[in-house]
């Protein structure tokens, strides 16, 4: 990378970079990869080598006083000139620090050295196909497609111009490992391209550029498929108490679970507690992979705005995305939402079939209007906002707790803590909205044309304020597993599709 630019080479302090000649050093060892891989390619004896690591151990320990904390590592990496949005301090000293106990000596250092330069030269051997010691612009772009990565000429160019110290055009080993040697995550090869992705956006030089087609994934469409699998995993589960729900809600006298339950036992038996479930399913797909696909756009976009990864841009951002998401996703599904209350709140005597999804739409169309499958859209769109944006913010923001104050290394959170997270803040998103919940209800499944405000007041007046959470109970049944599943099938989801 050019000398203008803001952003130096991780690897070692300017002073100490060693003087390497510029043409590919062919690396035919045989055997399993092993520091003598490492040591030919980087043309260095084990004494020079532990001479570096030394020296860059020594610099981070400015103090002189044999060991490194997290605040250390942050100045260290500030005089490297590595701006603050990377963000990194925190994750290398975790890393580092193998033992748990709040310092890192220089053995743990120089553990960490030995492993992460053995995984930079796996991968860039894993890139070097044609083994000339060096990776061309070509490798670099196979690789990337392989990944699943697109990447136009421009921004290829701009990637190795970034890594290659010396403009030759390639990039050597020791030019790859000055470039990742820091990174504490998992040198992969979408990893390292995420990562440059962060030294563009936070890139303080005269010439610094936000790459305008950057993250054009070629698998970002499996945003829809684990949004969808999610969804539908998680309403079956509680379509019986989603069908209990919604009679209570209607209900004008004291509304009694008991009850409901027996007059749904008495409709259809146990069939009678899924009615509408298959148009749930049909409804819920599209809405929930609208939903985290839209949420993971509006990230991206907040964070680009903000100079920020989409991961850091903090938990108002994640409301406003979230809530935006939620608005998206239900205005595209709400008639369907429509026919499906109608469906779960009709009446039929017991053993008769409850009319058919076909003729009920064709009867709410004839003597309603069009209008008529969008009647509550409107307190709806006021829950839905500020409930996926409590509820998914909620949820990321227990996770990063969950990184800070449960887990004890570097790792993503696991299925019971993801379950603790999508409880609390599914309930909690729940409960905050719940009064619109019932007023759209309400007017979904009333056939003539009402008004939010009307059947606000006309429920308080005729019923007080206590029913406006009927069907509470039922609701956050429903709701804290169904939070939970659809989260953990969705991380699952995202791993297995590798979209994060």
């Amino acid at each position: 990378m050019s000398s203008h630019h803001g952003v130096e080479h991780v690897g070692l302090p300017t002073q100490m970079k060693s003087k390497q000649g510029s043409s590919c050093n062919p690396v035919k060892k045989p055997g399993p990869v092993s520091m003598d891989h490492v040591l030919l390619a980087l043309r260095e004896t084990r004494e020079e080598r532990d001479l570096r690591i030394r020296s860059l151990f020594s610099f981070f320990d400015s103090e002189n006083v044999g060991y490194l904390d997290c605040a250390q590592i942050e100045r260290g990496l500030v005089a490297l000139q590595i701006p603050s949005g990377y963000k990194y301090a925190k994750e290398l000293f975790r890393v580092c620090d193998a033992n748990r106990d709040g310092r890192v000596d220089y053995h743990e250092f120089r553990r960490y050295m030995d492993d992460k330069e053995l995984e930079l030269y796996r991968i860039f051997q894993a890139i070097d196909v044609e083994h000339n010691g060096c990776i061309s612009p070509e490798g670099l772009w196979d690789s990337l497609v392989k990944a699943g990565i697109e990447i136009n000429d421009e921004e290829l160019a701009r990637f190795v111009e970034h890594v290659d110290k010396d403009n030759d055009g390639i990039i050597l080993f020791e030019e790859w490992r000055d470039f990742l040697l820091l990174y504490p995550h998992e040198a992969t090869i979408e990893n390292i391209y995420h990562h440059w992705e962060r030294v563009c956006l936070v890139d303080i030089g005269e010439q610094a550029v936000i790459p305008e087609g950057m993250s054009k994934h070629v698998k970002r469409s499996n945003y829809f498929i684990a949004g969808g699998i999610a969804g539908a995993a998680s309403r079956t589960a509680t379509a019986p108490l989603d069908r209990l729900k919604v009679l209570l809600q209607i209900q004008k006298t004291d509304a009694k679970i008991r009850d409901a339950v027996k007059t749904i036992w008495n409709q259809g038996g146990v069939r009678g507690f899924f009615r509408g479930n298959g148009l749930n399913i049909v409804k819920v797909a599209p809405e929930s992979a609208i939903k985290f696909y839209a949420y993971e756009l509006f990230k991206n976009a907040i964070g680009e705005n903000m100079g920020e990864d989409k991961a850091d841009i903090g938990t108002t951002a994640r409301l406003f995305a979230g809530g935006m998401a939620g608005a998206v996703a239900q205005a595209s599904i709400y008639p369907l939402d429509l026919v499906k209350t109608r469906l779960q709140t009709c009446t039929s005597q017991a053993g008769a079939a409850c009319p058919r999804i076909g003729t009920l739409t064709k009867d709410i169309l004839v003597h309603e209007g069009p209008r008529a499958f969008y009647k509550g859209l409107f307190p709806s769109l006021l829950g839905i906002i500020p409930y996926a944006g409590i509820d998914l913010a909620a949820y990321e923001k227990l996770k990063d707790l969950s990184r800070t104050y449960i887990l004890q290394e570097d790792a993503e959170p696991g299925p019971l803590i993801q379950l603790g997270c999508g409880t609390i803040s599914g309930a909690l998103g729940a409960t905050c909205v719940y009064p619109l919940q019932v007023v759209r209800t309400r007017m979904q499944a009333e056939r003539t044309r009402t008004s939010m405000s009307g059947v606000f007041r006309r429920t308080i007046s005729e019923e007080g304020y206590k029913a406006l959470y009927k069907g509470l109970l039922p609701n956050l049944l429903k709701v804290v597993p169904a939070a939970s599943i659809t989260y953990m099938v969705y991380e699952a989801m995202k791993k297995s599709l590798e979209l994060d």
